[in-house]
């Protein structure tokens, strides 16, 4: 299939964005936090706590804003602006955390926090744009693309900021601290041809009073809801499998260390990871085409069931290791296919409106999950039995989907 300017833009924030992921979510910054409250005195157990509890506040704000900024976006040239405004966000904040003191380690997480709101902020409307940047035949492969390029791009700064840390011979304090503005500069930069080359073209007429009438179409959207069966349905299941998801992702590197893998093969390892998800999400795109969207969003839940069973007994690297290969090969396929799954039975005039909705339970959901993460590592100061509660998320996701059709192109209102 050959990209248009339009698609290559749109796949190349994700190429961005992914950077962010990988180093300031899952990796780098996760064992930089944990290693400046431990110096600190901080036991691992609040540690654990204090990362998840952020992550679950920062998307607790995303949650609040989703349906707002949604539905106000879904009007003429609002789309871009906020998405700009998210982007440099998460962009400005990536950096600023190479500047905090590091006995700060509040002062760190209150910043990781305002990244979070950035990323996810800018996800919504880029997320979006899917129905703006290509057609409904082509929205499994374009969309699988930008996960599976993202995950390939982000390898090139995860590579250089390893390559800092652990071979350069440099201080690996600041050395960490230099690869947050790596990061943030190599999200800038692959920003750029997104604000310049995608541009809205389903929307709704300006209006009078566009915020108040914004509001009016989101509380009619959810008084209506049941006429959009197939669309809450699906919401209800992505609540739950996704939450299982974005909580693997944000405790992988937390999780190895504090079962005592060594970092520096935790690093390799997720490398390993980024690499091998590449051609697995255009393989999940692929057979999508033959199998349908839903059967292998099924296929991806199943094998995170397998995920969470293993990790409960996970002793050594090379675990670690088959995990993330295990992770790699659904990671991608199961949020891209979510993402056009859903992409296909929204109403294109109102797409932001409902990934406004979409962001709602897919990040309300990433709230559940680390605080039931964060919990019960207190309570239990075992965080194997943490992760293995996940296995519900998955359960539940699985039960709901199978419900949805499987040609959801046919679905018309």
């Amino acid at each position: 299939m050959k990209l248009t300017k339009e698609e290559i833009s749109w796949i190349l924030y994700d190429c961005g964005n992914s950077a962010y992921s990988i180093i300031i979510t899952t990796a780098i910054f996760p064992i930089y936090f944990t290693s400046m409250s431990s110096i600190a005195g901080v036991s691992d157990a609040v540690t654990t706590a204090w990362w998840n509890y952020g992550n679950s506040f920062a998307t607790l704000l995303i949650v609040l804003l989703s349906p707002i900024l949604g539905t106000i976006a879904d009007y003429k040239d609002f789309k871009k602006r906020f998405f700009t405004f998210f982007a440099l966000l998460g962009v400005t904040f990536s950096i600023a955390l190479a500047f905090i003191p590091t006995d700060q380690w509040q002062v760190m997480m209150i910043f990781y926090i305002i990244t979070v709101v950035g990323f996810s902020g800018s996800n919504i409307f880029y997320d979006a744009f899917l129905v703006d940047v290509t057609v409904d035949e082509n929205m499994d492969k374009v969309s699988s693309n930008g996960f599976a390029f993202g995950y390939i791009f982000s390898v090139i700064p995860f590579i250089i900021c390893i390559g800092l840390i652990n071979y350069s011979g440099l201080d690996k304090l600041l050395m960490t601290q230099i690869s947050f503005v790596i990061t943030g500069l190599w999200w800038g930069l692959l920003t750029l041809p997104m604000i310049k080359n995608v541009h809205q073209i389903h929307y709704i007429d300006p209006e009078p009073k566009p915020v108040a009438n914004s509001f009016k179409r989101m509380f009619k959207t959810l008084k209506n809801i049941r006429q959009y069966k197939v669309i809450a349905i699906f919401l209800l299941s992505y609540f739950f499998y996704i939450d299982g998801v974005d909580t693997i992702i944000r405790n992988a590197a937390v999780f190895g260390e504090q079962i005592g893998l060594d970092t520096t093969g935790l690093m390799i390892a997720l490398l390993l990871t980024q690499i091998v998800a590449f051609p697995c999400a255009i393989i999940y795109g692929m057979l999508a085409k033959r199998f349908t969207a839903k059967r292998m969003i099924v296929v991806g839940i199943l094998t995170y069931f397998i995920v969470t069973f293993m990790a409960a007994r996970m002793e050594t690297l090379l675990d670690f290791a088959i995990l993330g290969l295990m992770i790699a090969s659904a990671q991608g396929g199961i949020q891209a296919l979510s993402r056009s799954y859903f992409a296909k039975i929204v109403p294109k005039k109102n797409a932001n409106e409902f990934f406004g909705f979409y962001n709602i339970f897919g990040k309300f959901a990433a709230i559940m999950g680390p605080i039931l993460i964060g919990t019960i590592t207190l309570i239990t100061g075992d965080i194997r039995k943490a992760v293995l509660s996940l296995v519900v998320l998955f359960g539940i996701g699985l039960f709901f989907i199978i419900k949805l059709p499987v040609d959801p192109e046919r679905i018309e209102y």
